[in-house]
């Protein structure tokens, strides 16, 4: 049997499958799928929650550029860049949980089962 040998995808990694359908100018005909974006409608609650973590992650950087333009001690600055790191790991957690509970979880019920490699994929991204 032989082997299809096909080219990875420069942005996400993945195969190559340019997509099937042909449509009018301005849509993503010829686009492959890996590259397709997906939108994602979020509750007004989780949207606020998600916005007012950046914004206190974004303040906390902030807050760190100050630290070193008054020439702060680096083991003060390195233990708010810890926080900052603690902060987008707590952000993640929660946009993850929410995918799953979300999106994943609707993909599975359709059978959409490739859902389950690319929610892997993510994983192992994060876990680098």
């Amino acid at each position: 049997m032989e082997e299809k040998n096909t080219p990875a995808c420069p942005h996400c990694g993945g195969a190559m499958d340019v997509a099937k359908e042909t449509a009018a100018a301005g849509d993503m005909a010829g686009i492959p799928d890996c590259c397709r974006h997906k939108t994602k409608e979020r509750s007004e609650k989780e949207y606020k929650d998600l916005v007012n973590r950046l914004s206190r992650i974004e303040g906390q950087v902030r807050g760190i550029r100050k630290m070193l333009d008054s020439n702060a001690y680096c083991t003060d600055i390195i233990v708010q860049v810890s926080a900052v790191n603690a902060a987008l790991n707590s952000f993640n957690k929660v946009l993850l949980t929410n995918h799953i509970k979300t999106c994943v979880t609707e993909d599975i019920r359709q059978g959409k089962e490739d859902t389950v490699d690319d929610l892997l994929k993510v994983l192992q991204k994060l876990m680098k």
